[in-house]
């Protein structure tokens, strides 16, 4: 039976220091992975170099760059050299609707994840050509799916990171590289909570009200970060094979639905989150 295969294999991990880029750069690192972490915090990026490598008989190598300046993909492709997996996770788009968008902050964001991971890809892309094989993961966000008006940057941001992936996933199988995304929805990252904090303040008008909003979601919770890190360690594995210019929702069923909004019993009738898992079992 086909493994993941990914001992001695190389990921290069954007947004590393944090949320859903640090848990994949745990499971990566437990599948055997040498990694490349890139991000603005070069404590965080730090703390978890050591603490990576003192649970995994891996090499951890940091780029504490600020990603969303122009030229730096560039400089992040030529510090890292060849690797084997591309992990595009680093974007911060803002929340709300049409009239509260500061441009100035939605530029950024634009610049940062749809130009930012096109191009890194661009970059990368031409290593593994000349490699002859590799693994491009884009974490996106079902947003792109699942058009939501107070999120409009968000939904506009990732509909054309989607569109993104399946161009070049559609081709780049000629080349023996694979492009695929995946669409997480709610996560419980630092990142959700801004996020949900400005929702509860269009919803409610009172941001502290956030935590209600789980309410509404499937489970009557959110993803936790390590899920969606054990969907993307499956699409960059040798499981994967054949899977390309494709993209992956993981969101309880939200996109699916529509809305965030559920039928049914609410929360009450749920089970329980689960447990974040201890990082040394990654």
């Amino acid at each position: 039976m086909t493994s993941l295969n990914l001992t001695h294999k190389t990921a290069l991990i954007t947004g590393a220091s944090k949320g859903i880029g640090l848990a994949t750069a745990w499971a990566f690192a437990k599948a055997g992975a040498h990694l490349h972490l890139a991000a603005r915090d070069n404590a965080a990026l730090e703390a978890a170099r050591k603490e990576i490598q003192s649970h995994h008989d891996v090499n951890v190598q940091v780029h504490a760059l600020d990603l969303s300046v122009p030229g730096v993909m560039k400089q992040l492709d030529a510090a890292v050299g060849d690797v084997d997996i591309l992990i595009n996770n680093a974007g911060d788009m803002p929340s709300g609707p049409i009239e509260s968008l500061d441009w100035e902050v939605v530029r950024r964001g634009f610049s940062l994840k749809v130009l930012g991971y096109m191009e890194l890809t661009q970059h990368v892309y031409a290593r593994m050509k000349r490699q002859g094989h590799g693994v491009i993961v884009n974490d996106i966000g079902n947003s792109g799916e699942n058009w939501d008006a107070n999120y409009i940057a968000g939904s506009t941001c990732n509909a054309a990171v989607m569109a993104f992936t399946r161009a070049l996933g559609g081709v780049s199988l000629d080349d023996g590289i694979r492009v695929v995304g995946v669409n997480p929805g709610p996560v419980a990252t630092d990142r959700m909570v801004k996020l949900m904090k400005r929702r509860a303040l269009d919803n409610y008008g009172d941001e502290g009200r956030w935590e209600e909003l789980f309410l509404q979601y499937p489970g009557g919770r959110p993803a936790e970060a390590y899920e969606v890190a054990d969907l993307m360690l499956f699409l960059a594995s040798d499981l994967a094979q054949y899977i390309t210019g494709t993209i992956v929702t993981i969101d309880g069923g939200i996109a699916a639905r529509g809305s965030i909004i559920k039928t049914g019993k609410l929360a009450q009738n749920q089970q329980a989150k689960p447990p974040e898992p201890d990082r040394a079992s990654y």
